[in-house]
């Protein structure tokens, strides 16, 4: 079976390979957004088999799957781990030109050693391989952050958490890796979903306060924020679809909350009105504790309802919703920058032609209280893949500045996303090698690679301040 060359991947110039190897590769990691599971760190995971760690919960390889027309039963079913897997050495052959091609051959590399293509004639041997090194220590949990130089990895949390896995990870010396949780609200933001007051009187609990009224709410949100900040915790993180500005009054805020948590039927202007609000009164939480906001923008989920009933949420029935941004973000960070009262802030966009008008609209509300405060977050999800990844740092290397990025995360639930950061860098020093040698920037390697030195990993731990 032929190799695959993950050494020279993506790296098509003498210069792109020298910025690479000279400054990118050795570069520690901060993954300040992830979907981890804080108690698979805290305990130090075992992974039974190849399947349980690499196929189990990915939306992305499901996907694909479901697009060559395999059972459902052999996705996301109860079939076999190894029929699984057997399903997926068999169809990777078929995804060249998408990414989870060299994602796959990456992650086989960078964990197991195995440099040759999967396919399904050599599929039994690397199963038996990889089972048999994941008895190794490094391929644990936490033995992985700690192989992989992950230096900090924020997770994603609900504010009713109470953080206990983070406290035990913290108090364990031989955890090497900063983790850290991230404040993520949106239960608390959608208050038309039929959970929404059962949802608020358990963060009433949570935070020791009543809630019956807006004004409770607002000093719980406080409170549980203290708790996370008190934890480590510097940034928040938001998931929307469209990103709605509709002015209200803190009146018409609390009238709004009250009707929800009597069960009475909430119009749409009345939703854009509580949840502008809320998010406004949020940002301003965060502002005062120097946090960073981040603010994911475009993804229309849950689309297949068949699906949905049968899978629940994050089972790979999202995609890009198509929608207007411009007006209503200059006015959220608008009025948020009218007191001073702006948190550092990250606006991500799973809808790419809004690149440009994000990095525009950033430039906006940049401030010499930190270099960078408003970014245009790395591409997300659909994107972060070889042309999204260029698109968005073109976008911003044309209207904003692309030495003050913070770089790349994994946005996943799998320890075995770590090799997007490699394959960023590698997409990052292509880029920068092809303007190296189409002339546009100097073959001063000093110079350039402390660029890509401080997008891969110094940026990012300057402004999130984690250490």
């Amino acid at each position: 079976m032929s190799r695959f060359d993950t050494e020279s991947l993506l790296l098509t110039s003498k210069s792109a390979r020298k910025l690479y190897y000279d400054y990118a590769a050795e570069m520690p990691v901060f993954d300040y957004h992830n979907h981890l599971n804080p108690q698979d760190i805290a305990e130090n995971r075992q992974f039974r088999n190849l399947t349980e760690m690499w196929l189990d919960g990915d939306h992305y390889k499901w996907r694909a799957l479901r697009w060559l027309g395999i059972d459902e039963e052999l996705i996301t079913g109860n079939a076999p781990d190894k029929d699984k897997f057997m399903v997926w050495a068999k169809s990777v052959p078929r995804m060249a030109g998408n990414p989870l091609y060299h994602w796959t051959h990456l992650e086989l590399s960078r964990y197991f050693g195995i440099q040759e293509r999967l396919t399904e004639h050599n599929a039994e041997e690397v199963w038996d391989r990889c089972n048999e090194r994941l008895q190794d220590p490094s391929l644990r949990a936490a033995g992985i952050l700690e192989k992989f130089k992950i230096k900090v990895a924020c997770t994603t949390d609900d504010p009713i958490d109470n953080l206990e896995f983070h406290r035990s990870i913290r108090n364990n010396p031989d955890i090497k890796t900063v983790v850290t949780p991230a404040f993520r609200p949106d239960r608390v933001l959608d208050i038309t979903h039929t959970g929404f007051a059962g949802y608020v009187q358990e963060l009433g609990e949570s935070a020791n306060v009543t809630v019956d009224t807006y004004a409770g709410l607002i000093d719980g949100l406080e409170k549980r924020i203290s708790y996370f900040h008190e934890q480590g915790c510097r940034l928040s993180d938001h998931g929307f679809g469209a990103f709605p500005y509709t002015a209200a009054t803190e009146k018409e805020a609390a009238e709004i909350y009250s009707k929800a948590m009597q069960g009475v039927a909430i119009t749409s202007e009345e939703e854009g009105k509580y949840r502008t609000f809320t998010l406004l009164a949020l940002g301003r939480m965060y502002c005062a504790r120097g946090w960073a906001m981040q603010l994911h923008i475009g993804a229309i989920r849950n689309n297949n309802a068949r699906m949905f009933a049968k899978l629940g949420k994050d089972s790979g029935y999202d995609s890009i919703l198509d929608f207007h941004l411009a007006a209503s973000l200059n006015a959220f960070l608008s009025e948020l920058d009218r007191k001073h009262e702006l948190p550092k802030t990250i606006v991500y966009s799973l809808y790419p032609a809004q690149y440009e008008m994000i990095a525009a609209t950033i430039g906006n509300f940049q401030s010499s209280e930190v270099e960078g405060k408003l970014q245009l977050g790395s591409a997300w999800w659909f994107h972060d893949q070889k042309e999204g990844m260029l698109q968005q740092l073109k976008a911003l290397s044309s209207i904003g500045l692309i030495s003050t990025f913070v770089g790349m995360l994994t946005d996943s639930r799998s320890f075995m996303s770590f090799p997007r950061h490699e394959y960023f860098r590698r997409v990052l020093c292509g880029l920068f090698g092809e303007w190296i040698k189409d002339g546009e920037l100097p073959a001063d390697y000093d110079y350039i690679g402390g660029i890509i030195q401080d997008i891969c990993y110094r940026n990012a731990e300057r402004y999130f301040e984690i250490r």
